[in-house]
């Protein structure tokens, strides 16, 4: 636009056809045809005109065709529709279907998990875990507990490798050596985000009783003490442990419903930052990069502010037309 303007304004000022093709760098011709559209049409006549653009190859309805497919049975061997056997059903590229699946903003590979809870007590158990977070006792402390099992001293070579795409990504060697196993009992002060932790060969009642003394022995003796436990077989049946410390309260999550149990969020933050991707030599190695990472967490640890998405019964009856419509 700022060249067709010094064209126009050239030739008002009388300058000749080629002394304006010269200090501008363009052609002759280039200068007559922008002066003859100004006269015919004025300024309106130095915008670009409408162009046919290149011949449409799939038909107007072709978003709805995709998603339509997408509500059908995918073909026979796979679990799910991907984008070359929607192409193939379609009889169009691939590219053409992440178009229409880019814009549509779904995503075949991410998937999310949703648990409903079949608990007939769902609704008092739930509130009960919950009241505790949001509205604890007058002078009482909170600890969510669980155990991560069966974590793996996985060794195997890791680094950066180029991808034939020159993308930079993190690389695994395919083979690994196995060297054990171990199990981590965690406890979370859910109103400072304090861990307390034990790492052992196995997860038995007698081992889950040992954290608990463990625990308690590191929190004062004058506070009550409500711990948020999931349903698991040594969770429960306790009665003993529990008359010998009559400050402690177990609160239990509803059936099928360990997210509830607020200690699994920092199990999430362990495997990201300590475990995935690492390579471990020996079981003390793994055991010496946990304590290594709750070392650097705890000086930094703060509440949770916990939140889950509510799921209705509608949304997982919902076809893909009827979320994009």
């Amino acid at each position: 636009m700022v060249e067709r303007a010094r064209i126009i304004l050239g030739c008002l000022r009388g300058d000749k056809v080629q002394e304006i093709a010269r200090s501008l760098g363009i052609r002759a011709n280039t200068v007559i045809d922008w002066r003859r559209r100004f006269v015919s049409d004025g300024l309106s006549g130095l915008y670009d005109r409408p162009r046919p653009g290149k011949p449409k190859q799939y038909p107007e309805d072709f978003r709805a065709q995709v998603l339509s497919t997408l509500n059908l049975p995918p073909p026979e061997g796979q679990a799910a529709w991907d984008g070359p056997a929607l192409a193939d059903r379609l009889n169009a590229s691939t590219d053409a279907i992440w178009r229409v699946l880019r814009k549509e903003g779904i995503n075949l590979q991410r998937l999310r998990s949703w648990c409903v809870g079949t608990d007939p007590e769902f609704a008092a158990k739930a509130a009960d875990v919950i009241g505790l977070y949001l509205n604890p006792p007058a002078n009482a402390i909170v600890i969510s507990v669980d155990e991560k099992p069966s974590i793996q001293a996985l060794e195997r070579s890791t680094g950066y490798v180029q991808t034939s795409r020159r993308a930079i990504v993190r690389g695994l060697k395919s083979t690994y050596k196995r060297h054990g196993t171990l199990n981590l009992f965690a406890a979370l002060e859910v109103a400072t985000g304090a861990i307390h932790t034990q790492t052992t060969g196995q997860k038995r009642r007698v081992e889950f009783l040992e954290f608990m003394d463990q625990v308690m022995s590191e929190l004062p003796p004058d506070r009550e003490i409500h711990v948020v436990l999931d349903n698991y077989g040594i969770h429960k049946q306790n009665d003993d442990w529990l008359k010998a410390h009559p400050s402690v309260t177990f609160h239990y999550t509803p059936t099928s419903a360990s997210w509830l149990n607020m200690v699994e969020i920092w199990f999430g933050i362990l495997t990201r930052k300590a475990l995935r991707g690492a390579s471990f030599r020996s079981i003390e190695e793994l055991k010496a990069a946990i304590a290594d990472f709750i070392a650097v967490y705890g000086p930094k640890a703060k509440p949770f502010i916990w939140r889950k998405r509510e799921v209705r019964g509608a949304q997982l009856r919902n076809t893909i037309v009827n979320l994009r419509n």
